[in-house]
């Protein structure tokens, strides 16, 4: 199957004529591509001629797409459709002129087939909502929704002037809310502070013309600093039974589809809310723009999985010890916890920015939509076009598909109607991720391998402080690398903007760095590590300088660990708790080894040993002894003192019989510490046998 690709250059508005048709062409296989002037008015008609086969057309403007999938419904096309923008990204910016090689890469990604589908993650929403907020925010809101939405309130606090009326929906009131859930599953529990209960209350009024204090109002809430308990309401209200100063079960609660938190500070605090929670809080435009969504949150929705979890390969925890949390601490949304040895991610929790991949040392979270081999796929496809193009000294931008790339296209036009912004540099390829986050450092090097001399990620108040600081450290740990191999430059930064004028000074800053005379061939596994292997081993073979090892920052996915041979009584203890296999023993005789390419850092070993002998130190070795078992200590064999067998250490054994020489369970037995097993029970038995044989005697 053929791709059919159809450029123009916006009524002249970009530096695209038929040399650089003819360039774009050669690099994409197919032959000079005709660029077109008006594409979507005077020229449609090639456009029309395009959709006649099935084939893929790729269409290089998205600022008519919906008027380019519209004509191509009524006319019945079956041509799969695929939209590209070369105009903000680069054709209106200083540098278009040079920005064709961009164009050929950003045309080339464009047209590669979608990912494999993954399963999905299903919800289902009868529009079941509740309001929660104080009096005067949530019963407005409660009257304009409850036409479409099946509305229940939950009053916080009353307000002066309001008023409920005809009971037409369910009304409560409460503090101590607690909001567990996602969209069509929240559970809300809140304790009923006031005396008087919402859904029982008539709204007769009798409580208020008996109440002395005027301490009720027509939200029948009892304002309790200014009730001096004379119960004269308590006896109005009378068999209807409202009011009540002494209730026992004050804990409600209830499940609901969505909710509309109107509170002044949110009840839930996360970065990453769940679907179908909406906190707009006092601000008026926030809650007409969240009123709106959560009207058309009715009905089934499904999303991808964004990941996957490889179970085998967590170095969370190991016999009740945890290790790694790397994971569990950067999520923004809360969908990962602790479960046991392992971890447990909510998969309707999960907002799929990726962040817990990207940090996980081992490989046991990897991103399944898009998988990091098709992010690989379309990096070499970018780099290896852009080359082919003509283009050099190629760099990346890595954007969230949001903010990220809303930013991109203002500064693309910005920058063609105002001379103080350069725009996106002709050397700078966008590539949209669902979100900044979901890549790291196995990709970076990658495409560092592959020829990008530098890869920009730019971060945007929607990404979470914790994914920025994730973020910073695999740099941190990147950058370490490729200085260590003696290539110049600053190959990886972050770019954090939230407006176009802060992303143009961002992108200005951009230098290409030193990267290998050869571009990598290799593609991206599906394993994390064995990507990082291919990368650094093309790194290293044409790296600047030779050496065997580089010392690593903290918190770094390799590394060795150091054995104080002196406390280590070689109890294996460390050998059980290791997840990776990179600590083992000898079957054969009191050794403990260590196989660094393994080793993951988690810290299961050091938290595991009984004696603290074990200590991490983070550092790449890049030799072939990586991959040998080392002996890391060794002691010679203890013989049993009645067969000679040997087993265990001596240094154990001694440090053994040192600890339970006073213990009463081995009183006059403590030889037997010095058996083997096997010398053990014979020796047990034979003192059971002569006991009897003594009892017998006496008798």
């Amino acid at each position: 199957m053929t791709t059919e690709f159809k450029v123009c250059n916006c009524n002249r508005t970009m530096p695209l004529d038929a040399h650089a048709g003819a360039q774009i062409g050669t690099a994409l296989g197919t032959g000079a591509l005709p660029i077109h002037t008006e594409l979507c008015r005077r020229e449609v008609s090639s456009y029309l001629t395009s959709l006649d086969g099935v084939d893929d057309v790729v269409v290089a403007c998205t600022q008519e797409r919906s008027l380019f999938a519209e004509i191509a419904q009524q006319k019945g096309s079956v041509a799969p459709l695929r939209f590209v923008n070369i105009r903000e990204t680069g054709g209106w910016g200083t540098q278009a002129k040079n920005a064709v090689p961009k164009m050929a890469a950003l045309l080339a990604a464009a047209a590669l087939p979608d990912p494999d589908p993954v399963p999905t993650v299903d919800y289902q929403s009868a529009g079941h909502a509740l309001i929660i907020g104080p009096a005067d925010r949530a019963l407005a809101w409660a009257q304009r929704l409850g036409t479409q939405l099946d509305v229940s309130v939950l009053l916080t606090g009353g307000a002066a002037g309001e008023m409920l009326q005809d009971r037409a929906f369910p009304t409560f009131s409460g503090n101590q809310i607690a909001i567990t859930g996602w969209l069509g599953e929240f559970n809300v529990k809140w304790q009923q502070a006031n005396p008087i209960d919402l859904e029982a209350c008539t709204r007769c009024n009798a409580c208020i013309d008996v109440c002395p204090e005027n301490a009720i109002d027509l939200t029948y809430q009892i304002d309790l600093n200014k009730c001096k308990s004379h119960r004269d309401c308590v006896k109005a209200c009378g068999t209807i039974g409202a009011i009540d100063f002494v209730r026992s079960a004050t804990q409600r609660s209830s499940d609901f589809d969505l909710i509309f938190d109107l509170s002044d500070a949110p009840l839930l605090s996360l970065h990453q809310p769940p679907q179908g929670y909406f906190a707009p809080g006092a601000i008026v435009e926030r809650q007409m723009d969240d009123a709106l969504k959560l009207t058309q949150m009715v009905g089934e929705f499904s999303k991808p999985k964004f990941f996957l979890y490889k179970e085998k390969l967590c170095a969370h925890g190991r016999n009740g010890k945890v290790g790694c949390t790397s994971c569990i601490d950067v999520c923004s949304a809360e969908a990962v916890s602790h479960h046991g040895d392992q971890i447990k991610v909510n998969p309707n929790l999960c907002v799929g920015c990726g962040a817990c991949t990207t940090v996980c040392p081992s490989g046991a979270l990897a991103y399944a939509y898009p998988r990091a081999t098709d992010t690989g796929t379309r990096l070499k496809t970018m780099l290896s076009t852009y080359a082919k193009a003509g283009g050099t000294q190629p760099a990346l931008l890595f954007h969230n598909q949001e903010q990220g790339a809303a930013l991109i296209n203002q500064l693309g036009r910005l920058s063609k109607a105002a001379d103080k912004l350069k725009g996106v540099p002709a050397a700078v390829m966008p590539v949209e991720l669902h979100h900044s986050a979901s890549t790291g450092i196995d990709l970076w090097l990658t495409a560092i391998a592959y020829g990008a001399t530098h890869i920009a990620i730019l971060v945007t108040k929607q990404d979470a402080p914790e994914y920025v600081s994730a973020l910073n450290q695999q740099i941190e740990i990147a950058q370490t690398i490729l200085s260590g191999l003696g290539y110049a430059g600053v190959h990886v930064s972050l770019i954090q903007a939230q407006t176009p004028e802060q992303l143009d000074v961002g992108l200005s800053t951009i230098q290409a760095a030193q990267v290998p005379a050869q571009r990598a061939l290799f593609n991206v596994a599906v394993d994390k590590r064995s990507t990082l292997e291919l990368a650094i081993d093309h790194l290293k073979t044409h790296a600047p300088s030779k050496v065997d090892e580089i010392a690593l920052p903290a918190g770094s996915l390799y590394g060795m660990v150091m054995v104080n041979k002196d406390t280590c009584t070689l109890c294996m203890s460390c050998v059980g708790a290791c997840p990776e296999s990179a600590l083992t023993d000898n079957a054969n005789m009191p050794q403990l080894r260590f196989i660094e390419k393994n080793c993951v850092q988690c810290g299961l070993c050091e938290k595991t040993c009984p004696e603290n002998a074990i200590t991490l130190a983070p550092r790449l070795l890049l030799t072939d002894a990586a991959k040998q078992p080392i002996v890391v200590n060794e002691a010679e064999p203890f013989h049993c003192i009645s067969c000679q067998k040997p087993f265990g250490t001596a240094q154990m054994i001694e440090t053994m019989v040192g600890k339970l020489s006073l213990h009463g369970a081995f009183a006059g037995n403590i030889n037997r510490l010095k058996m083997c097993p096997d010398c053990r029970v014979v020796d047990m038995m034979a003192n059971k046998q002569e006991a009897v044989a003594t009892d017998l005697k006496r008798n």
